[in-house]
Parts: structure tokens; C-alpha cells; sequence
């Protein structure tokens, strides 16, 4: 019997609290789509989809002929499927984590270290920091996308220190003034300033800046009722976070972070130390394979105050920069890449329009997992023997170098997205 080399997976759903609930959820949808047996509860949060190898959520392979369960301890034994490059650069080890995120209450405001801090904090407090690697990620939006990224612009930040007294007097008069007097100065300085001011917020005293949200959420609640405009405070956006995490420091991070509103198929990428939060909607995730975070806000969890204010990027940008869009491929106009300044993942959008009935997924020198998102298709490959029915929420794993041909048979065409590591 011919080698075995691509395969439809069975992926690990987390019900994690902050995920939409029931068939609201994307993460449901793609479920119950792709298995007629799945049960959705209608009360229950279906947060993410994980396909790919990390231990807590290794994907089960649906293929009885293969005598291993998971990908995980089928990649173990078949190390060349990687791709020879991948293989050796990444010691055997399938290089990222694929997933789908269905986003309902804010996830907390986080950073992830560079490679060289991982490994000193996973030295340090393993209970804390679990491996030595780091954690870059892209987010491509599947529904209308609502996170924050990065410092703002200076001006922006200033702006609501002088129209938000209650985080004015978090931040103290000599810290904000010297923000202030810094939007002149060269960018080292800017950073220094930004550095001291959102240090003194994260290290204000409990009683202190509870007292001073009480306030803030009171006056703009106040404001809305009189029908004011409140967008020069973000009123809209700082009721939204203090609804879900009352009396939390991260309700005042808002007029430091960007606010990021992606449209269907944008992205963002997040680099090593830039502050990040999902707040709303339905994503494509990519990141490679870690589970290092140091978190700021907006979290019932462990807050690593210091190790945060070390190690966060103070470059201030607008909210723009944080977008990008894919690049069409030269050689299929089909493919759209999404391509990070990191070795370890890319991420391709598949959009098949219906006027096409026969389609090669190509070959390349990299194991991948295929998420169809929309459309029906039956899959063969000379390296899966038999056919594959491919529909919403089908997920295959094809090894390096092995191509699949798609006979499609929806009326409007397909959009798959498929994970990779091209090197």
C-alpha cells in the first residue's frame, strides 16, 4: 500500500469563557459543518479551534489505515513529511499552531518575549512561562475584527490626557507633562516618556486607580445618558471593557493601545513585546508553537508588572500600521499570502471562484493544514489513496511536497486558508 501522507485531521475545540456562545460562534459553525454528529450546546462558548500538534490540543487523525491517533505522534515518526528544511530548522517539530478564533468579551491585554527573554523567564518561573520560545502571531479576520495594538501616536495618547482628567491623575501631573513636552523630541525620547507613563499606570495602587475608573465610568455614563458625544474620552469602548472586567486596570490601557478594526480577510501581525488584545469578532490565527504570555489588563490571571513594562515596545504608530494586507500570488492568481517578518509560519488564503471546477492544491517544501471555510469539494492525492469529501470546517494535513487536486462542486466557488512554513 502507497504511503499515507494526506489526511483529514479532527481538531481540539476550547470552551474557553470569553468565546462566543453557541451557533454565534464561527468555531461552532466550522464544527457542526464538518461533523453531522457534533452536538452544539446553545449555551455554551465555543472560543477556538486548534489544528496542529500542541500538546493540549494535538489534532486526532480520521483516517483508520494510519496506526497512529494524533498528528503529533504521526509527524514523531515521520519527521521528513515537515519538508526538509522545516525539518531541520525546527528539530523535527511542526513549527506553528493553526487556529480559528470566535471572539465574544475581551481577551486580556498581552505581550509575548523575543526568543532570547523567553528563555530567561521559562528558566526562571517555569510556572509561569511553560516553554523557552517565542510566540509571534497573525490574526486575519473572518467577521469584522476588533482588537488593539501598539502604542498610539503621541499626539493621540496627549490628546486624552488633557480630556480625561481621571487618567491624567493616574498617570501624575510630571510624568504626563513630560509626554507632553516630548512630542517635539526624537523618538528615543518619546520612548522614555511613554515608558514612564504607562509604567506609573501599571504600577498605581489598587485603591487608586479603582477610584479614579469609579469616576471616569460614572461621568461618562452620565454623558451618554445626556446624550453627549464621549468619543473624545473612547466612552463607547471603555463601558464595553469595564462591563466585562469591572474595577480592571486595563479598562485604562485604551487611551495608550490603538484601537484595530479589521475587515474580512485583513490582518495583523504581532511581533515580539507589542501589547495586544482581541476584543470582538471571528479570526484566522496563526503563531508559532508557544504558550508565552505576559499579560497586562483586562485578566483574572497572573500580571508580570515588571517583566511587562521591561520588555514592551514604547515605538508609538498609528493604528494603520498595524494593518496589512496579502500579497496575490504571481503564480496563481487564486492565492493571497500572508507572509510575517518571522521563518515560522505563512498563511495562504485559497479563493476559488465558481467558474473553476478543477483545482491543484500545490505542492511546496513545507507540511501544511488546509481550513475550508466556505464551499464543497471532493479532495484526491496519490498520496491519500482514496477520495476526500471536503466541506466547511474540513480540516486536512498534507505532507511537504505532495499536491491535491479538488473536484469542486458548490455553486459559489470555495475559500480555504491554509498554514505552512516557507523558509
Amino acid at each position: 500500500m502507497a504511503e499515507l501522507k494526506v489526511f483529514p485531521l479532527s481538531c481540539v475545540v476550547q470552551k474557553y469563557a470569553w468565546g462566543k456562545i453557541g451557533l454565534d460562534s464561527e468555531v461552532a459553525k466550522l464544527l457542526a459543518s464538518s461533523d453531522p454528529l457534533a452536538q452544539i450546546d446553545p449555551d455554551k462558548p465555543y472560543a477556538e479551534l486548534w489544528m496542529g500538534t500542541h500538546p493540549r490540543g494535538d489534532a486526532v487523525i480520521l483516517d483508520n489505515r494510519i496506526p497512529q491517533k494524533t498528528l503529533g505522534q504521526w509527524i514523531a515518526d515521520n519527521p521528513g513529511c515537515l519538508g526538509s528544511k522545516v525539518k531541520e530548522t525546527f528539530q523535527g517539530q511542526l513549527p506553528f499552531l493553526f487556529k480559528v478564533l470566535s471572539v465574544n468579551t475581551a481577551l486580556s491585554i498581552q505581550a509575548h518575549p523575543n526568543k532570547e527573554l523567553a528563555g530567561k523567564l521559562h528558566a526562571q518561573f517555569p510556572e509561569h512561562y511553560p516553554d523557552a520560545n517565542h510566540k509571534p502571531e497573525m490574526a486575519i479576520a473572518l467577521t469584522p475584527f476588533q482588537g488593539m495594538c501598539g502604542f498610539r501616536p503621541v499626539e493621540e495618547i496627549v490628546a486624552f490626557l488633557q480630556n480625561v482628567p481621571e487618567f491624567r491623575a493616574l498617570i501624575g501631573n510630571v510624568a504626563a507633562e513630560q509626554l507632553e513636552r516630548s512630542v517635539c523630541n526624537d523618538p528615543r525620547g518619546v520612548s522614555a516618556a511613554l515608558r514612564i507613563c504607562f509604567t506609573r499606570m501599571m504600577k498605581s495602587e489598587k485603591k487608586v486607580f479603582v477610584d479614579q475608573l469609579n469616576m471616569l465610568v460614572k461621568r461618562i455614563s452620565q454623558e451618554v445618558a445626556a446624550g453627549k458625544d464621549t468619543s473624545g474620552s473612547s466612552g463607547k469602548l471603555l463601558l464595553q471593557l469595564h462591563s466585562q472586567f469591572p474595577g480592571d486596570i486595563g479598562c485604562f490601557a485604551i487611551y495608550f493601545l490603538n484601537l484595530v478594526m479589521l475587515q474580512p480577510g485583513e490582518s495583523m501581525f504581532l511581533g515580539a513585546n507589542e501589547p495586544h488584545a482581541y476584543l470582538y469578532g471571528d479570526c484566522i490565527e496563526c503563531m508559532a508553537c508557544s504558550d508565552n504570555t505576559v499579560r497586562a489588563g483586562l485578566t483574572p490571571k497572573f500580571i508580570d508588572v515588571l517583566t511587562l513594562c521591561e520588555m514592551l515596545n514604547y515605538t508609538p504608530a498609528p493604528s494603520s500600521s498595524k494593518v496589512f494586507a496579502p500579497m496575490q500570488s504571481r503564480l496563481d492568481p487564486c492565492v493571497y499570502l500572508y507572509d510575517p517578518p518571522v521563518p515560522d509560519f505563512t498563511v495562504m488564503k485559497i479563493e476559488i471562484p465558481s467558474s473553476i471546477k478543477l483545482y491543484l492544491i500545490s505542492a511546496i517544501d513545507s507540511a501544511s493544514i488546509l481550513l475550508v471555510i466556505q464551499g464543497t469539494a471532493v479532495g484526491t492525492s496519490t498520496a491519500a489513496i482514496s477520495e476526500m469529501t471536503l466541506r466547511r470546517g474540513s480540516v486536512l494535513f498534507i505532507s511537504a511536497n505532495e499536491s491535491v487536486s479538488l473536484h469542486l462542486s458548490s455553486l459559489d466557488g470555495m475559500l480555504l486558508f491554509r498554514a505552512c512554513c516557507l523558509l
